[in-house]
């Protein structure tokens, strides 16, 4: 992958170039998860192309479901295989499309079904919400990872307004 841009990020870029906060990015470095390649004169974190291919790295095993201090110890091994990762990722969304796939089948099944005003049987209803409650599963997981940033940002917004509040006291 060619990125083009600025050979270093600020925290506060990297965040809106991946959708992650600049609180997660923050966290992250001070559970020494992900570290910046360096500091400005300012003091302010810099990112360097290599960081974003760990930070893929690290977003790529919390998809796959693991743990933060997990994902710290696997990217620490001397063994670890990134290619392995990508695999992973791969079988992931195939395992996801096949899911989607099956989901659509039986809602045609169904609808086709209720054209012809005939009646769905108790398995075709089963099957049904089976596979609904598996795409709704991870539809609400993602959906709670985005609300879950929201709040990061809104946590954000608060404690800057705290800080100014505290400046304009002074």
């Amino acid at each position: 992958m060619i990125i083009t841009g600025p050979k270093y990020w600020k925290v506060g870029e990297l965040a809106q170039l991946t959708g992650l906060t600049v609180r997660t990015l923050r966290y992250y470095d001070q559970i020494g998860l992900y570290s910046p390649s360096g500091y400005s004169d300012s003091g302010y974190r810099l990112y360097s192309e290599s960081d974003l291919s760990r930070l893929q790295q690290i977003l790529a095993l919390k998809e796959l479901g693991l743990a933060l201090d997990e994902i710290k110890s696997i990217l620490s091994d001397s063994g670890y295989n990134p290619f392995e990762v990508v695999q992973l990722q791969i079988n992931r969304l195939k395992e996801n499309i096949r899911i989607q796939q099956k989901l659509l089948k039986e809602l045609q099944n169904a609808s086709s079904l209720m054209a012809r005003d005939e009646p769905l049987t108790v398995e075709d209803f089963t099957t049904l919400l089976g596979m609904m409650k598996k795409s709704h599963e991870k539809f609400f997981a993602e959906r709670r990872t985005i609300m879950e940033n929201h709040f990061d940002r809104l946590g954000g917004f608060l404690g800057m307004d705290s800080i100014e509040r505290a400046k304009r006291e002074e």
